[in-house]
This record gives structure tokens, sequence and C-alpha cells, in this order.
């Protein structure tokens, strides 16, 4: 029974098994790569440079020498995922790979490119009949084992015709009980990956979700840059409080109310460097919170949490508080960042 069983899952896998080219091979791109290849998919990958393709072959992908060549050895209809660095990197991308495919493949974005240019690609795109998928993907460096929460932007015959990678892609069920009251709506949500609307709106939607990390990051950070002053000389001697904060860190990991990802990060960083004097405090930001401010100013939508968070980051590189040097420990933490080098 157990031998029929496997073999029927098997079969189900090999029917859903899809081929896909990824263009861009950094931390993210390189992981994704793997996780689908993990789920019987084929992959064809590129990247200027040779290196990460190499790592990856030996995982079961095949290299593409150049676009040429991945799209050649793609059959049609042909489904490309660019996962680059917003702007001109991916915009030349685009740009080359329009002109290699045939109408009816598919350029997927799984980038944090700026929606309105979603807007614009998918025209200009539709227009010589290639179709155009914008994929917000969150999951950082840690999406190989969690999966990433997909958000995902175009026409939802594409978006349906590709479900299996998605479905890969994304973290499933894991142990997140389903929210009551949900009978009737999109299951995919409940997998991890959403189809938020037309082109654009998978990017939007990831762009306000950055926009609350940073809120969310500056409000932990905040706290904890309290905490840690509460032993200040500048406090009467009998109101001081020496706090051991990895440990207030780890506490609040359990049943709290404000458990998240973010606090066990957190708790990981002090754990192991309790004054974050690995840390500068100088905390970049990637575009997407200057984004969701200007989207809030369009839309007249008060946003002082997420604007502060903003600016807090811009203070950051002129003056570091132990904050910052938390805000700096969590995005090296979920992403990988490392703070830039003094001049």
């Amino acid at each position: 029974m157990l031998d029929e069983l496997s073999g029927k899952r098997l079969r189900r896998e090999e029917e859903s098994a899809m081929q896909i080219g990824v263009i861009g091979l950094g931390r993210m791109g390189a992981n994704i790569v793997r996780r689908l290849l993990r789920q019987g998919h084929t992959c064809v990958v590129y990247d200027r440079d040779p290196e990460p393709g190499r790592a990856l072959a030996k995982d079961g992908a095949s290299i593409a020498a150049n676009l040429a060549e991945l799209v050649s050895t793609l059959a049609a209809p042909r489904a490309v995922w660019i996962m680059l660095p917003a702007g001109a990197a991916t915009e030349a991308a685009i740009d080359e790979l329009s002109c290699k495919l045939e109408r009816g493949d598919t350029i997927i974005d799984g980038g944090n490119t700026f929606w309105k240019d979603d807007v614009r690609r998918a025209g200009e795109l539709a227009a010589r009949g290639l179709h155009y998928l914008d994929v917000g993907t969150s999951g950082g460096v840690w999406g190989l084992e969690r999966g990433y929460c997909l958000m995902i932007g175009g026409e939802a015959a594409v978006v349906d015709r590709l479900d299996p990678i998605f479905a890969a892609l994304a973290p499933g069920r894991s142990a997140i009980a389903t929210t009551v009251g949900r009978q009737g709506r999109d299951r995919r949500v409940e997998l991890g990956y959403l189809h938020a609307g037309p082109s654009g709106a998978g990017h939007f939607v990831k762009m306000i979700h950055n926009g609350i990390e940073y809120g969310m990051m500056q409000a932990i950070a905040e706290g904890f840059d309290i905490m840690k002053n509460a032993g200040s000389p500048r406090l009467p001697q009998q109101l001081r409080l020496e706090l051991d904060l990895a440990d207030v860190a780890e506490v609040w990991r359990r049943g709290s109310v404000i458990t998240s990802w973010l606090l066990d990060l957190t708790a990981s960083a002090l754990a192991e460097d309790p004054k974050l004097a690995g840390y500068s405090g100088h905390v970049e930001d990637s575009g997407e919170g200057r984004w969701t401010v200007a989207a809030a100013i369009e839309e007249a939508v008060p946003a002082e949490v997420l604007t502060a968070a903003l600016y807090a980051r811009f203070r950051s590189r002129q003056d570091h508080t132990f904050a910052e040097k938390v805000l700096s420990a969590l995005r090296k933490g979920f992403g990988g960042h490392v703070e830039p080098q003094e001049a």
C-alpha cells in the first residue's frame, strides 16, 4: 500500500515538473534554483559570473553561456525568471531577452522592481506577444529551507500555467493554522503565494511589505535601545537597570505578543554579540521604503511610522546609536546585507 501511494505521489510530481530559465545567480537567485531542483523542476541558468553556475551544475542545473543559449535550450512556451537588482540591470536583461523570445513566452521579474515599471513593461511586452509577471519575493537568504512568500502580478491564465513553479518555491502549509473564516477563498495564499492582481500588483504588495518591515524593525531597534540605556548614568542611581538584552529577546520569543521572525533574528544577533560590537549602525535602504512613502503621499494616506522609520535610516548614516546596530544586525540576519565599509 505504501509503495502504491509513493508511486502515485511520484507520478504527480513528474506530471507537474516544469522547465524554467533563471537569470541572476546571487544569494536569492541561486537558492531559488536549488529549491526548484529539489522539487523536480528543470533549470537552465545564466549569470555573467560563471562560478555560481558551476556550483549549481553540481546540483543538476544546466548552464547557459549566454542569453541566446538559455533561450534555445528551453522548450516553448518558455518561462524565464530574472533575479537581478532593480533598475538598469533588470531593464537591460529584459530588453535583450525580449528580442530572443517568441510569442507566448513569459518573463518573470522576481526582484524588487518599482511597480509602475512593471505596468509599463507588461504593456510593451504584450505588444510583442510576450507575457510578463512581477513576483515580489520575500524570504531572503533563508528561503531555500523555509520557502519564499510570493506576491504575483499579471495575467491569471499565465499565473495558473506556472503554478507548479510557484508552489515549489512557496513555504507550503507548515505549522501555521488556517485563519478561521477563510472558507471559499483562494487556497494558494495558505501555501504562501498570492495572485495579487494585474501587472504591477505583485511588486506593489511587496513594496508595502518592505515598508512595514522598516517600521517593525525600527520599533524593535528603538525598544532595545531604550532598554540598553536603562542603566544610563543620566538616571538616578536607584532607578538604573542593567538588563540582559539577549535574555529579554529570548524570553519574548516564547509566547509574547510580539513574537516574530524579526525577533528571532534579534535574539540570535544578541546571543552571538551582546553589544553588537561588530556593527557600526550604518543602515542602508533598498528603495522600497522610499516608494512606500511616495505611494502614501500620492494616495494622501498618513504613514507616520513608516516615514519615520525611513528617515531614521537616513540619520543612521550620520550618527549611530545602538538602535541602528540592531537594525544592521537584522538586515544581515534575514538578507545577508553587509554594512558598507567606511571610506
